[in-house]
């Protein structure tokens, strides 16, 4: 008996040893994963603040890269630029991506197949084989790169029909992405509930399917905005000449030799955009729809 039960204690502490030293391992190797993914971003972000123009030794801290990035006139018209291309083809896409989202997952019709796989196109092809296909598509179709001129915010700005075009085109299949996971969480039976208590289809729609669908929509366009906003390779393929968006410029200012004050751009596109993507999720998740019926009568 007492054999018996030292072999069971030892092939105990045996599986006790093997668990540990493969939970070591996985743990080990997470945390290298994270390291070799963000510690990067971690140096880019902790020399922006630093007291001299190399990036390859600490000379103590500072804010003034911050002070002339705000100062840069070229740097804030970019910003400007690539804020309205944002709005703008944010508030295109997510008409157009929740129509499209509402079609797919609501209705059958014939080319239904066909249309989905067109849909989720532009987020599974490489991004530089879609800005290849827009710059052809613009150059035969005489498009060109045609400048809006347009008051923003008291600033005049030339924005080319081109990129918001190509923003667009991107930005519907994340949009409806978003839209349509909402859609398929919903509770149809809330819109029977309200038709059945003499609600039109139209009043339905606005009272208790368009909240229910609101944080998805709302995510949607926050997801948009960000990815308009961060666009590099579509735009600098579609912009053409005397055109930045802040992206665009960050580039051609890593031409000359990578200085804090483009840490401190990047540095700032980062927190913003984690900022939109935070609000995002927190939204696509939100809704609630215990009051929808009392909306709709």
């Amino acid at each position: 008996m007492s054999v018996n039960a030292a072999r069971l204690s030892r092939r105990s502490r045996a599986a006790w040893l093997k668990k540990r030293v493969a939970q070591t391992l996985f743990s080990t190797y997470g945390i290298g994963a994270y390291l070799f993914l963000y510690l990067p971003i971690v140096v880019l972000v902790l020399f922006s603040f630093n007291d001299s123009r190399s990036t390859a030794q600490w000379a103590g801290f500072t804010t003034r890269w911050y002070v002339e990035m705000a100062n840069d006139r070229q740097i804030i018209l970019s910003l400007w630029n690539s804020v309205f291309v944002a709005v703008v083809s944010t508030a295109i896409s997510t008409v157009i991506g929740t129509l499209a989202a509402m079609a797919m997952e609501r209705y059958r019709f014939s080319g239904k197949l066909m249309m989905d796989a067109v849909l989720y196109l532009p987020i599974i092809i490489p991004d530089i084989a879609m800005a290849i296909m827009l710059l052809i598509f613009f150059n035969l179709s005489g498009i060109g790169f045609k400048p809006w001129e347009v008051l923003f915010f008291g600033v005049r700005l030339k924005v080319p029909f081109s990129v918001i075009i190509g923003h667009v085109a991107f930005n519907i299949s994340f949009v409806a992405v978003v839209v349509r996971a909402r859609l398929a969480q919903m509770d149809m039976t809330l819109e029977e509930a309200a038709g059945d208590l003499y609600a039109d289809p139209w009043r339905t729609f606005w009272r208790v399917t368009f909240p229910m669908m609101l944080p998805g929509i709302l995510g949607g366009a926050l997801m948009a905005f960000t990815l308009s906003l961060d666009d590099f390779v579509i735009t600098f393929f579609t912009s053409g000449a005397g055109f930045n968006t802040l992206p665009v410029r960050v580039f051609s200012m890593i031409k000359k030799g990578v200085t804090p004050k483009i840490n401190a751009v990047s540095t700032m596109m980062l927190l913003f955009s984690l900022l939109l993507v935070g609000i995002s999720i927190t939204l696509s998740k939100g809704g609630d729809s215990e009051s929808s019926i009392d909306r709709a009568v």
